[in-house]
């Protein structure tokens, strides 16, 4: 096969969007990194100089309130996620050649050094904005804090920069009905001097380059051309403080803007790469990827982030005069079983919680053979996931590979013979074709049909050694047996070649079981001729049961607002209070006198199960439970401030249940608080707007 495929001579450089370091790695996320790691070890195959480098976008207002909720600095909720996402690739086996951070001493360099060039070409400019700003919070709210009706569709709680219905862009100012995430206040609004990317200068520039550019995806091309067309608005780059980032130069309370800083990380990536790669040998910086000639810079990006991959980074990056990228690729979302990733349902699924039930491997071969090459959105449904890697993983591909070797290490002496005859030639020239097809694939970020195309040569290896029947020939003529079993021996080390992108693991695992070392698309022939193999081993076996079993939470809890509280009129210690469902409104009875007055309680967005079997307590019906942690001598109620009264409250990993509950079985789940947070098996509770609070201790019960 050497010399029947193309390579490119010139170096290149694959990235992955950069993770935000405020939560963990879910299976959403692992479409991108799968791709662009099944890209990556294809170029690296195919014998080019490629790097693959990402890291951990650490910088924003999320990050330094939470890490204050924590009670810790934000270096250190951004050093917590940095390892649990370095794990999480690993045992996904993503194979980065640098992964790094965005608060790194290469990135403050590289982000003061692309202002200053902007700025000194006339490319930033400075002007009095208008801001939403929170009293209550005392902050001015960026536009992840801020939501409202999108202004253009009217559409309800969009953040203040881009609707997730429309895809319009925005300011927080043009928000309709606009709230403050954190307390839920009306904002104000309040001037304050910012520093702008003139992004409409560089209309022109961007309109030919999306134009010319074949490597980019002609759905995102016409999304951009036509905001283009609509007309361009300059970019505030500006964020003022409390606010965790890289202080802009000569300022002291205003960073940049957390989008400006994120995309250079990947050069700060590559910085490190570089300095790493080269360590005694010729020095060399990230501008041997970013200003070279010789080199290209391929994105891999969900359909989410591609505003800003489009339009603010190749403006910035034509600003300073750096390689703008030869490819985009964009991905759609996850959806797990036809739907939109749920908490609730128990499928919002974290890497780690996958990773507690199946191989990685079987995600990586489901998410390649299912994944569309555009921006439409990728299925998994744990039916089909499981019905594919048993149907076409384990029985078309690891059980023929297991029955070939171990047929060789049983009858032939674990020797593989030589191949002859016309008809094997005839085969290898038809193999050979199917080879060069599935590369051509990869190389055009096709996936799925590669897939489709190796499973065609596993379904023709399989024809062959059945037609061949060998465990007769072995009684009846030895030479064409070791002949049948040299050829299907063959198709088996190829197929590990070619699957190496994709199943890393079973390829290394498989060539050791053929006795060879580690292979590349140079070594897809069939000249394993008079060889010794090793000892066949089965790799994969089929899945068993459900593919993926969603545990289930016992209560079905929802955020209701407290609108009147009353003395109970026959217990001294018990409230009656009204609430708020969204939907209905109920009455819940409370053993909170001594620790709340009835006007503390009042407005309060407290946590209530709603599938408590109904009771009458001292004569008053109660419709369900509120949650409160209790350490013994201070009693605190679960509060979600930032939802909305009707949110339902989950846990990741598990789904919500709908059947009633009684009360001795509510008093067997175990709760507790943990930094502040309602945790049930050490997961944090949360609502879509965020997780579940109390103002108490750690350890606290909560009943």
């Amino acid at each position: 096969m050497e010399g029947k495929f193309k390579k490119e001579s010139r170096r290149t450089l694959v990235t992955a969007g950069l993770p935000y370091a405020n939560g963990p790695i879910h299976l959403g996320h692992l479409v991108e990194y799968i791709q662009a790691d099944i890209f990556a070890r294809f170029l690296k195959l195919k014998g080019e100089d490629a790097a693959y480098i990402c890291g951990d976008d650490t910088h924003g207002t999320p990050i330094e309130i939470n890490a204050a909720k924590e009670g810790i600095k934000p270096e250190q909720h951004i050093e917590k996620y940095y390892e649990e996402h370095a794990k999480d690739f690993s045992d996904f086996l993503i194979e980065f050649d640098s992964y790094y951070t965005t608060n790194s001493p290469e990135n403050r360099n590289y982000s003061d050094l692309f202002f200053n060039t902007l700025k000194e070409k006339g490319h930033i400019t400075q002007r009095v904005v208008e801001l939403t700003y929170c009293e209550k919070c005392s902050r001015y709210l960026p536009d992840r804090y801020v939501k409202g009706k999108c202004p253009k569709c009217n559409a309800e709680d969009q953040y203040g920069d881009v609707c997730e219905k429309c895809n319009s862009a925005y300011k927080t100012t043009d928000l309709i009905e606009p709230y403050c995430t954190i307390c839920r206040s009306t904002p104000a609004r309040k001037s304050s001097l910012h520093y702008f990317f003139r992004l409409s200068g560089f209309s022109e520039k961007l309109e030919k380059w999306l134009k010319s550019n074949e490597g980019l995806q002609e759905e995102a091309k016409n999304f951009v051309l036509n905001w283009i067309e609509k007309g361009l608005e300059d970019w505030d780059i500006t964020r003022d403080g409390p606010y965790f980032g890289f202080l802009i130069p000569g300022e002291t309370s205003k960073y940049y803007y957390v989008w400006l800083d994120a995309p250079i990380g990947y050069i700060a990536s590559t910085e490190k790469y570089c300095k790493e790669r080269f360590k005694g040998k010729e020095s060399k910086d990230a501008l041997y990827y970013w200003k070279s000639p010789d080199s290209r810079i391929i994105h891999f990006i969900g359909k989410d982030i591609f505003y800003f991959h489009f339009l603010f980074w190749p403006a910035m990056l034509m600003g300073v005069g750096y390689n703008l990228p030869d490819t985009i690729k964009v991905h759609g979302f996850l959806t797990v079983n036809g739907e939109k990733m749920s908490k609730s349902r128990g499928t919002f699924i974290t890497a780690r919680a996958y990773l507690e039930q199946q191989d990685p491997e079987f995600l990586r071969f489901y998410y390649t053979a299912n994944a569309p090459s555009s921006m439409d959105d990728t299925n998994l449904d744990f039916e089909d996931f499981k019905n594919r890697i048993n149907s076409d993983l384990v029985d078309n591909i690891a059980n023929y590979a297991y029955r070939v070797l171990s047929f060789a290490n049983n009858n032939l002496d674990s020797k593989i013979g030589k191949i002859s005859g016309r008809s094997e030639k005839q085969l290898i020239n038809e193999l050979e074709t199917k080879f060069e097809e599935a590369l051509s694939h990869y190389e055009k970020f096709e996936f799925r049909e590669a897939v489709r195309k190796i499973l065609e040569i596993s379904a023709i290896g399989n024809k062959h050694f059945q037609d061949s029947q060998p465990w007769q020939l072995i009684r009846t003529d030895r030479k064409k047996c070791e002949e049948a079993v040299a050829m299907a021996a063959n198709i088996v080390k190829n197929l590990s070649i070619l699957l190496a992108p994709i199943l890393p693991k079973y390829a290394d695992r498989l060539q050791k079981q053929l006795g060879i070392e580690k292979q590349t698309f140079k070594n897809l022939d069939f000249r394993l001729q008079s060889h010794r193999i090793n000892k066949a081993r089965i790799i994969f076996t089929k899945i068993e049961g459900e593919a993926f079993s969603i545990k289930q939470f016992p209560l079905k809890l929802r955020v209701a607002k407290i609108i009147s509280a009353e003395d109970h009129p026959n217990a001294d210690k018990l409230y009656v209070l009204r609430i708020d469902l969204g939907s209905e409104q109920r009455q819940l009875v409370a053993g909170l006198k001594g620790h709340y007055s009835k006007e503390e309680l009042i407005g309060k967005n407290i946590i209530v199960v709603t599938n408590l079997k109904h009771a009458v307590l001292r004569g008053v019906k109660s419709e369900g439970m509120l949650l409160a942690a209790d350490d013994g001598n201070k009693v605190a109620v679960l509060e979600a401030k930032s939802a909305k009264p009707g949110d339902a409250v989950s846990v990741e990993g598990y789904a919500a249940s709908d059947g009633e509950i009684g009360f001795e079985d509510f008093t067997k789940i175990k709760m507790a608080t943990k930094n502040g947070k309602a945790v049930y098996k050490d997961t944090p509770r949360t609502t879509g707007k965020g997780e579940i609070t109390a103002d108490i201790g750690d350890g606290a019960r909560i009943r």
